[in-house]
């Protein structure tokens, strides 16, 4: 027997017998594409002073993975679907892994944002695959228990990527962070060739390009207005997107709506629980991803926890997304995705609540109950989501339907990153500004205390670090007494200054994070109602679509000669 899987899944004349092998390959995937992002927040310091980026510089080194991977993945979905699913996923790999070498080398600004975005362009590739291949390997009976073990990656990978760029950053640079991914990638290469059998369409037909390529040009354009209007002001070139974005967005429905194959049928958004599905991911990744944006700033800021430290006291949102899920698992099939959902949602309300309490004496623990109850919640809302958009799709479209759901967990995830990093900054300015009035510090400072919190302990240490230097000098020979006297003088005022400023930054900062932690649970708490309205009752769920013969049950049923290894 080869080593190697060549037979495709839609010619088993059974359930392929290594599915939950392939599972792992799968999982393995979708963890390195959502750790290329999140890996981030903690080597963003280091990578900040051996580049020298400025706010702008960094913004787009990690946004630049954002802009490609949600713009492509429908394109490469509905590509994946036609030519090969595990081909798309092993290219999406070697391309990530590309775009990871290629960061790790460089050493300036512009080549970062060239090599994130490079990884983008892989994300893009693998991502719909992971979801168009499980679904194409599991029967229907088993698809809910896989996408749910899935939906636990995705979870876990938010909390595990500072974890692991943080063990890496104790003994090594921030281009380990990179670095790691080769290898990771390699393994889960290797193991889509033996372990994940290869599938894709029958009789997919044309591929609707122009409706494929005018959902890049929308999408891409609507993510970097959202990147770029919060974050930067809005000016010519968000405005240009912003415009760009709506054009692009109403050529596309009504092309899609006269096409006679769409890349994508906007029809289904007029279904409610396919609406109200799309619209939960969305917003509950407004939440993760900006609490997470915030909190992990806090904890090494903050609190001074260094990146491996962070990353550690993170663990408690991994388990917990770990504990949703398999309450999920239990829960769903006798009280339906609607109130899963829903509860997850009230969850998450719940967790940003309890983090509009942060205050300058918080502690990690105080923030530990917010940690659990955002991963169950994350556990209970998104594997139901995710089965019910994929279930809107035929076996002909998986990979569009991946690339859906995925595109609506990243224009999320944008969102939180942008808007509640936008409420984030300029509250934290405005605090920082409030707890220094009087004081004597230069309006320089001041400025470029406000960037960021990050900037704002620099400034700090650099006004001790002037307050040493004159103490030294205080001390050393040849220095007369009053000399002496008016510099220890000068030297204690600087150290008085530097510690309140240390204190003015730890202070503004977690008032900032209490008021948008504030706006984040009005914007999910809103959006739960929304949602509990759209989602239809257990029972009232509308049947995935499924032609005669299509679908795997469908097509084992044709196969008169199935091949051995189909048997497993």
């Amino acid at each position: 027997m080869s080593l190697l899987i060549r037979e495709p899944v839609e010619r088993m004349d059974r359930p392929y017998a290594r599915r939950w092998w392939a599972l792992g390959v799968l999982c393995l995937s979708l963890l390195i594409a959502v750790m290329a992002n999140t890996a981030l927040t903690v080597a963003a310091p280091d990578m900040t002073r051996d580049l020298d980026l400025s706010s702008s510089d960094l913004q787009w080194v990690i946004d630049a993975y954002t802009v490609p991977y949600a713009a492509l993945m429908l394109l490469f979905g509905a590509i994946g679907d036609k030519y090969s699913r595990r081909g798309a996923l092993v290219l999406g790999l070697v391309v990530l892994s590309a775009g990871a070498g290629a960061g790790a080398l460089v050493d300036s600004a512009t080549a970062v944002i060239a090599a994130r975005a490079v990884m983008g362009v892989g994300a893009a590739m693998i991502m719909p695959a992971t979801l168009s291949l499980l679904a194409s390997t599991f029967p229907r009976e088993e698809r809910a228990k896989a996408i749910t073990l899935w939906a636990a990656t995705s979870g876990i990978a938010i909390a595990a990527g500072p974890l692991i760029a943080g063990a890496l950053l104790e003994h090594y640079g921030w281009a380990s962070t990179f670095l790691i991914d080769i290898p990771v990638a390699a393994v889960a290469v290797l193991g889509a060739f033996v372990l994940v059998p290869p599938s894709k369409a029958a009789d997919q037909g044309r591929i609707d390009y122009v409706g494929g390529l005018l959902s890049v040009v929308w999408i891409g354009a609507l993510i970097y207005m959202i990147i770029e209007g919060p974050g930067f002001g809005w000016g010519a070139s968000a405005v240009t997107a912003a415009v760009i974005a709506a054009v692009g967005l109403a050529l596309f429905v009504v092309w899609e709506l006269r096409h006679p194959r769409p890349v994508l049928d906007v029809r289904k958004f007029a279904e409610r629980g396919f609406s109200g599905a799309n619209l939960a991911v969305a917003l509950f990744f407004v939440a993760v991803f900006g609490a997470f944006l915030y909190l992990t700033q806090h904890l090494q800021f903050v609190l001074q926890y260094d990146p491996l430290e962070t990353g550690i006291r993170m663990l408690p949102l991994a388990g917990a997304v770990f504990l949703g899920t398999a309450l999920t698992g239990v829960l769903t099939p006798r009280l339906g995705a609607k109130v899963m959902v829903t509860a997850g949602m009230v969850g998450g309300t719940t967790a940003l609540a309890l983090l509009t309490a942060t205050d300058a004496g918080s502690t990690y623990g105080d923030f530990v109950p917010a940690l659990i109850i955002l991963g169950v919640s994350l556990g209970f809302a998104v594997s139901p989501c995710t089965d019910a958009i994929m279930g809107a799709f035929p076996e002909s479209e998986l990979g569009v339907g991946g690339a859906v759901n995925d595109t609506s967990l990243e224009l999320g995830g944008s969102l939180g990153i942008a808007v509640l990093g936008s409420v984030l900054a300029t509250s934290y300015a405005d605090g920082l500004a409030d707890e220094t009035k009087g004081s004597k510090l230069p309006a320089y400072a001041l400025e470029q205390a406000q960037d960021s919190v990050g900037a704002g302990g620099g400034v700090a240490q650099a006004i001790g670090g002037q307050a040493r230097k004159l103490a030294e000098q205080a001390g050393a020979p040849g220095t007369t007494p009053q000399k002496a006297a008016e510099l220890k003088a000068q030297a204690g005022e600087l150290a008085q200054n530097a510690e309140q400023m240390k204190h003015a930054v730890g202070s503004a900062f977690s008032d900032a994070v209490a008021h948008t932690s504030l706006v984040g649970a009005v914007v999910l708490g809103a959006g739960t109602l929304i949602v509990a309205f759209l989602l239809p009752r257990k029972g009232q769920e509308k049947r995935p679509q499924e032609s005669a013969g299509e679908g795997p049950e469908g097509a084992r049923e044709t196969v008169k000669e199935p091949v051995a290894q189909g048997r497993g």
